[in-house]
């Protein structure tokens, strides 16, 4: 099972991906968790020091490895044609949560100059990842969809675009869920996130409704995940909580629904 989560910075869109990560490797599944997000932060989440997630190079400035992959003889010139089928076995770590992690950062530049090797990386990367390998795989990306790319997208089974209940909020998820479908993803659901009274869940489905989206489920406001942020704890001090548990039901409707082995226990 392939599963992307997207939303504005600050919708809890890690959280989403690093429990869901967690979830599944927990119980059995080799699972790899994509840190796609410019900023990357869900190592720390998966329990990795800070200094051990910021030493690892996301895979779009690895200079080693791009001149590697798609490297000629002929300055300016660089090769489409390459395997990348060793990358996850050389790059993609442990974490103490149980998932390995690969962080494949962005490119900035979409085909300006010399982003256009790793360009062509990231979007290998992410096509062996969704298309060639059938472990579960965990996209924790930023708003954008633009690396996924048609050929590809409709191997990611569900994106999952996190929103809290404000208005802007939502704005840019309807914005994400209407490039992830237009690029050919399936099935594009959203999750509240943060909510804290009957109201708000309300202002998030009729926004579902009025955009045609479905809605994969709401996750209340938690004060153990503000703790765990405050003190860098990982997911695993998460064990228990109302957001946690939330979290594993969206996991368990999508199990059902696209006919995997069943529910989560």
């Amino acid at each position: 099972m392939k599963i992307a989560v997207a939303g504005k910075g600050g919708s809890g869109k890690t959280l989403v991906a690093g429990s869901l990560a967690f979830l599944l490797s927990s119980n059995g599944y080799t699972t790899l968790a994509i840190d796609a997000d410019s900023a990357p932060n869900l190592g720390v989440l998966l329990g990795l020091s800070p200094g051990n997630a910021d030493a690892l190079v996301p895979v779009s400035k690895n200079t080693d490895l791009i001149a590697a992959k798609t490297g000629t003889p002929y300055p300016g010139v660089y090769t489409l044609n390459f395997s990348v089928n060793d990358v996850v076995a050389k790059y993609a770590v442990p974490t103490p949560a149980g998932p390995h992690l690969l962080v494949m950062g962005t490119v900035t530049s979409m085909g300006a100059g010399c982003t256009c090797p790793a360009n062509s990386v990231v979007r290998s990367m992410l096509r062996h990842l969704l298309v060639e390998r059938d472990e579960m795989v965990i996209l924790d990306m930023e708003a954008g969809v633009e690396h996924i790319g048609r050929g590809t997208a409709e191997n990611v089974n569900v994106m999952l675009v996190v929103s809290d209940a404000h208005r802007q909020s939502l704005a840019i998820a309807g914005r994400i869920a209407r490039m992830a479908l237009d690029s050919g993803i399936p099935r594009v659901e959203l999750v509240g996130n943060r909510i804290q009274d009957p109201e708000q869940e309300t202002v998030i489905r009729d926004f579902a409704r009025l955009h045609n989206l479905g809605v994969a489920g709401m996750i209340p406001f938690d004060p153990a995940v503000t703790r765990a942020g405050v003190a860098g704890d990982s997911i695993v001090a998460l064990k228990g909580s109302v957001a946690l548990d939330a979290i594993r039901g969206i996991l368990d409707r999508i199990c059902r629904d696209e006919h995997s082995e069943g529910e989560i226990p």
